[in-house]
């Protein structure tokens, strides 16, 4: 048995479905037979944290300060071991720009795209070049701020009267936004487990696009896992996903999201969250499970990783 701080909720956007994570991950704690402390991340956390003396700490936090290298820091200076990927591949993959960058500096095919700051918005005329991103990237243009997860804040523009509107709802997520090409086709996320590929699990939302409410909302969006797809086309999302959890140094468990192209059979990867969602509508344990590994198993192994 472990003592084991379970990290959750914080003052991020994604408070909500971090809280829901913390609590499936705390009943499979205690049907584990851990000694369990549920720890809500804020002010005084390395004050709980040293008062509790975990064994190691569950990471359920979601988006700002849980999964861009902020906990992950903290962690290490008081010497405490914790589930996830370290410091650098939080950093690297919660900055979606970041990570577009570095995929195609390795050669892994990811939709075209544009990034600006706020400031080069308003400082440096940035707005004045759209119509040469418009002509680019050819619509729609899927919008969407550089730092969040959960799928908060996209925004697709079908035409450039519509780019104004979806720049203005990124830009009051974070002061960098992505402009990036839309690929018409299956939503596919692939769950890494220790660099091990699981099975393809695709997002079939019931409106016409995947979005915050498409995700959470149970009833929204209907998720086929494994995922009946065109032969040969899971074993190259499998190995796209390992070469990106390479790229990025990632460990433990991730999720790549990768989109394939229903015109050319091309996959594209979109991002790489370090630390996916486990409620009950997350796709990391549909995956495992999948994988005939049940959730309560899931969170034991990631148990044994971080130790």
């Amino acid at each position: 048995m472990s003592r084991v701080a379970v990290l959750q909720g914080g003052q991020s956007l994604e408070r909500q479905v971090s809280l829901r994570s913390g609590a499936r991950v705390i009943d499979a704690l205690h049907r584990l037979g851990h000694d369990v402390v549920p720890v809500d991340a804020g002010q005084d956390l390395v004050v709980r944290l040293r008062d509790a003396a975990p064994d190691v700490a569950f990471i359920a936090l979601h988006g700002r300060d849980g999964e861009d290298g902020t906990v992950q820091e903290l962690l290490e200076l008081i010497g405490i071991p914790y589930t996830g990927s370290g410091i650098s591949a939080c950093i690297q993959s919660f900055d979606k720009v970041l990570a577009k960058h570095r995929l195609v500096d390795a050669g892994i095919p990811t939709p075209d795209f544009f990034a600006f700051t706020e400031a080069a918005f308003k400082g440096l005329g940035a707005a004045q070049a759209l119509p040469e991103i418009e002509q680019r990237l050819d619509f729609p243009i899927v919008i969407k701020p550089a730092g969040q997860g959960s799928a908060l804040g996209i925004r697709f523009a079908d035409n450039a009267g519509a780019v104004p509107a979806a720049l203005l709802a990124a830009f009051s997520y974070d002061s960098k936004v992505l402009l990036e090409r839309f690929v018409q086709g299956p939503d596919l996320a692939i769950s890494v487990l220790d660099g091990v590929a699981l099975p393809v699990v695709e997002a079939v939302p019931v409106g016409e696009r995947y979005d915050f409410e498409a995700r959470y909302n149970i009833g929204q969006t209907e998720f086929v896992c494994p995922a009946q797809l065109p032969d040969g086309v899971t074993e190259r999302a499998q190995e796209l996903a390992v070469r990106v959890w390479e790229v990025l140094g990632l460990r433990g468990m991730a999720r790549i999201d990768v989109m394939l192209s229903e015109e050319t059979g091309e996959l594209f990867v979109l991002e790489a969250n370090a630390i996916p969602g486990l409620t009950d509508t997350s796709l990391l344990p549909q995956a495992a499970e999948a994988a005939g590994i049940d959730y309560d198993a899931l969170i034991q192994r990631l148990l044994d990783l971080a130790a």
